[in-house]
Protein backbone atom coordinates (compact mmCIF):
# COMPACT_ATOMS: atom_id res chain seq x y z
CA UNK A 1 0.00 0.00 0.00
CA UNK A 2 3.01 2.42 0.21
CA UNK A 3 3.70 2.60 -2.82
CA UNK A 4 0.13 3.25 -3.80
CA UNK A 5 -0.41 6.23 -1.21
CA UNK A 6 3.13 7.89 -1.81
CA UNK A 7 2.05 7.98 -5.69
CA UNK A 8 -0.93 9.78 -4.32
CA UNK A 9 0.82 12.04 -2.03
CA UNK A 10 3.06 12.72 -5.67
CA UNK A 11 -0.10 13.95 -7.32
CA UNK A 12 -1.61 16.24 -4.88
CA UNK A 13 -4.55 13.80 -3.73
CA UNK A 14 -5.38 14.66 -0.78
CA UNK A 15 -6.68 11.58 1.96
CA UNK A 16 -9.71 11.51 3.98
CA UNK A 17 -9.39 8.03 5.06
CA UNK A 18 -7.26 5.31 5.14
CA UNK A 19 -8.37 1.82 5.54
CA UNK A 20 -5.65 -0.92 5.61
CA UNK A 21 -7.48 -3.73 6.80
CA UNK A 22 -6.73 -6.53 4.46
CA UNK A 23 -10.05 -7.44 2.34
CA UNK A 24 -11.06 -3.88 2.84
CA UNK A 25 -12.54 -1.64 0.00
CA UNK A 26 -11.55 0.95 -1.02
CA UNK A 27 -8.15 1.44 0.77
CA UNK A 28 -7.49 5.02 0.33
CA UNK A 29 -10.34 7.63 0.03
CA UNK A 30 -9.05 10.83 -1.85
CA UNK A 31 -9.97 14.36 -3.04
CA UNK A 32 -8.19 16.13 -5.76
CA UNK A 33 -7.86 19.88 -6.22
CA UNK A 34 -11.58 20.44 -7.16
CA UNK A 35 -12.73 18.38 -4.23
CA UNK A 36 -13.73 15.54 -6.33
CA UNK A 37 -13.85 12.45 -4.37
CA UNK A 38 -11.86 9.10 -5.22
CA UNK A 39 -11.89 5.22 -3.96
CA UNK A 40 -8.46 3.63 -4.49
CA UNK A 41 -8.34 -0.25 -4.72
CA UNK A 42 -5.22 -1.64 -3.94
CA UNK A 43 -5.10 -5.03 -4.11
CA UNK A 44 -1.45 -7.21 -3.91
CA UNK A 45 -1.32 -10.21 -6.01
CA UNK A 46 1.24 -13.38 -5.22
CA UNK A 47 3.42 -13.98 -8.56
CA UNK A 48 2.07 -15.74 -10.87
CA UNK A 49 -0.98 -14.12 -10.99
CA UNK A 50 -1.55 -10.80 -12.84
CA UNK A 51 -1.51 -8.07 -10.57
CA UNK A 52 -3.41 -5.72 -13.50
CA UNK A 53 -6.51 -8.45 -13.79
CA UNK A 54 -9.21 -8.19 -10.99
CA UNK A 55 -12.47 -9.51 -10.85
CA UNK A 56 -15.46 -8.12 -12.99
CA UNK A 57 -18.47 -8.71 -11.31
CA UNK A 58 -16.89 -7.67 -7.95
CA UNK A 59 -16.12 -4.67 -9.44
CA UNK A 60 -19.74 -3.81 -10.90
CA UNK A 61 -20.52 -3.54 -7.21
CA UNK A 62 -18.19 -1.31 -6.26
CA UNK A 63 -18.56 0.97 -9.06
CA UNK A 64 -22.26 1.26 -8.11
CA UNK A 65 -20.87 1.93 -4.50
CA UNK A 66 -18.91 4.82 -6.44
CA UNK A 67 -21.31 6.43 -7.96
CA UNK A 68 -23.88 6.69 -4.88
CA UNK A 69 -20.78 8.73 -3.13
CA UNK A 70 -20.28 10.53 -6.44
CA UNK A 71 -16.66 8.98 -6.28
CA UNK A 72 -14.34 8.27 -9.47
CA UNK A 73 -12.17 4.89 -8.95
CA UNK A 74 -8.63 3.71 -9.14
CA UNK A 75 -7.53 0.51 -8.96
CA UNK A 76 -3.73 -0.27 -8.18
CA UNK A 77 -2.56 -3.54 -8.68
CA UNK A 78 0.27 -4.43 -7.28
CA UNK A 79 2.40 -7.90 -8.10
CA UNK A 80 4.74 -9.30 -5.13
CA UNK A 81 7.37 -12.57 -5.72
CA UNK A 82 10.08 -13.72 -3.57
CA UNK A 83 13.25 -12.53 -5.08
CA UNK A 84 15.22 -15.46 -4.53
CA UNK A 85 12.72 -18.33 -5.48
CA UNK A 86 9.43 -17.74 -6.98
CA UNK A 87 7.84 -20.46 -5.87
CA UNK A 88 7.97 -19.14 -2.20
CA UNK A 89 5.83 -16.56 -0.60
CA UNK A 90 6.83 -12.90 0.48
CA UNK A 91 8.13 -12.84 3.34
CA UNK A 92 8.54 -9.36 5.70
CA UNK A 93 12.22 -8.12 5.85
CA UNK A 94 13.21 -10.09 2.54
CA UNK A 95 14.07 -9.55 -0.77
CA UNK A 96 10.86 -9.28 -3.29
CA UNK A 97 10.21 -8.33 -6.95
CA UNK A 98 7.76 -5.56 -7.27
CA UNK A 99 4.96 -5.55 -10.67
CA UNK A 100 3.23 -1.95 -10.64
CA UNK A 101 1.99 0.15 -13.51
CA UNK A 102 0.34 2.89 -11.48
CA UNK A 103 -2.95 3.97 -10.88
CA UNK A 104 -5.51 2.37 -13.57
CA UNK A 105 -8.72 4.58 -13.69
CA UNK A 106 -11.89 2.70 -13.49
CA UNK A 107 -14.84 4.12 -15.34
CA UNK A 108 -17.64 3.67 -13.62
CA UNK A 109 -20.13 4.60 -16.05
CA UNK A 110 -19.14 2.01 -18.55
CA UNK A 111 -21.42 -1.62 -18.39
Amino acid sequence: MNIVGEELEKKGYEFIAINSQLGKHPQFVCIDQSNQRYFVIVKAIAYPDNPHNYDMIWMESFKKHAREQEAKVFYAGVGLQNAENPNKPVQLNEEYILEYAGLQTIETYLN
